[in-house]
């Protein structure tokens, strides 16, 4: 049956840890959404996933999954260095995708899923960053209403103390063949950076691997860490503001600090991510006040939801494609500004954000 009589029938390639927490529990709570099929990375871990989710059908391949006529849309909960494939694979078969973020192992991968994306009839969207959320409507709202006037310093930073313990096995996104570019959270303060004050025109950027080898992830021996535990980048805007951005994977007691601050001629904004605590200032102002949340502009996870609707609507979901090709431009050219050391420009040619973008659903 399928689209005709309004199912989604719905295929996961990639059944970890966060389809396991939101994807899969987002799903199966809308109406006329059925899970079909799922592969995982092997056998025996595709068969405890569709006993966990009670899904009928199992494939041993993400190809096989694929290709089959038993599913209209696909969910790639993979690691990023297959999501091109899978999404390219996809697209061709006339399948709808939603795939986990990060979007791609670099820019030229982006483009591709997004060139695929532009040239087909189905519905994209990329999984969005869930930590900024709770603020994200009323920060808009405040910036688009001039509270800090025209914008000249941002503060970004994300701090963990995930990679502090030199004894803990390294984790795949430390890897550069499964991670690709993506580094601590680039991706996602830079999606959020996009949608807050828009895009960077040029970067540079200075990294710290603290420990520079890790017990493997599996079986014995050590492995060489090939993406910093720590990243401060500078940016400058489009609009003429400048970016300090603060990423480290080995700050103790780190995570209490996250923040985004917006400093502009008329005003400031502070927003403590780890609290969803939103605070400001204006004019002659010296302290910070608290800026409440309201209600109607809290923002909760719905993303799941939201690429059902765009499906059903026949538009693109948010995060779209073009966004997550704008923040993997980014993420490649802080990379690469860290890696020569000489500064960045962007964007690397001249794209033209696509209306079926512009009036994605969701975020």
């Amino acid at each position: 049956m399928g689209m005709a009589d309004g199912t989604v029938r719905v295929g996961i390639v990639g059944a970890g840890g966060i389809v396991r927490q939101r994807h899969y529990p987002g799903l199966s709570k809308i109406a006329r959404v059925e899970l079909v099929s799922v592969a995982n990375s092997t056998p025996e871990s595709t068969q405890r996933a569709a006993a966990e989710f009670g899904i009928p059908t199992t494939y041993g391949s993400w190809q096989d999954l694929v290709a089959a006529d038993d599913t209209d849309a696909i969910v790639i909960g993979t690691q990023p260095y297959l999501h091109r494939e899978i999404t390219v694979a996809a697209l061709d078969a006339g399948k709808h995708v939603f795939c986990q973020a990060r979007m791609a192992m670099d820019y030229q991968d982006a483009k591709v899923m997004y060139e695929r994306a532009l040239a087909s009839g189905c519905t994209t969207m990329l999984c969005p960053p869930p930590h900024y959320m709770e603020g994200d409507t009323t920060i808009r709202r405040l910036l688009r209403q001039g509270y800090v006037g025209p914008v000249y310093n941002v503060i970004m930073r994300s701090y963990s103390d995930n990679y502090l313990d030199p004894d803990t096995p390294i984790h795949w996104r430390q890897i550069g063949h499964i991670s690709g570019f993506n580094t601590l959270e680039v991706g996602m303060l830079s999606e959020v950076l996009h949608r807050w004050l828009g895009y960077a025109k040029r970067v540079t950027a200075q990294t710290l691997t603290a420990i520079p080898e890790r017990p493997a992830a599996a079986g014995e021996g050590r492995s060489v860490v090939d993406r910093p535990d720590a990243l401060t980048v500078v940016a400058e805007l489009e609009n003429g503001g400048v970016v300090t951005f603060l990423f480290s994977g080995v700050a103790r007691g780190g995570a209490d600090r996250n923040s985004v601050e917006i400093y502009g001629a008329d005003g400031a904004l502070r927003y403590n991510f780890g609290a969803d605590h939103l605070s400001g200032m204006r004019g002659d102002e010296t302290d910070w006040s608290t800026i409440p949340i309201d209600q109607s502009e809290t923002r909760e996870w719905t993303a799941e939801a939201d690429w059902i609707e765009a499906i059903r609507a026949g538009q693109w979901g948010s995060p779209s494609f073009w966004d997550g090709l704008k923040y993997m431009e980014m993420t490649e050219a802080i990379f690469r500004a860290a890696e020569t050391g000489q500064a960045q420009v962007m964007p690397f040619e001249a794209l033209e954000q696509p209306a079926r973008a512009r009036a994605a659903i969701g975020m």
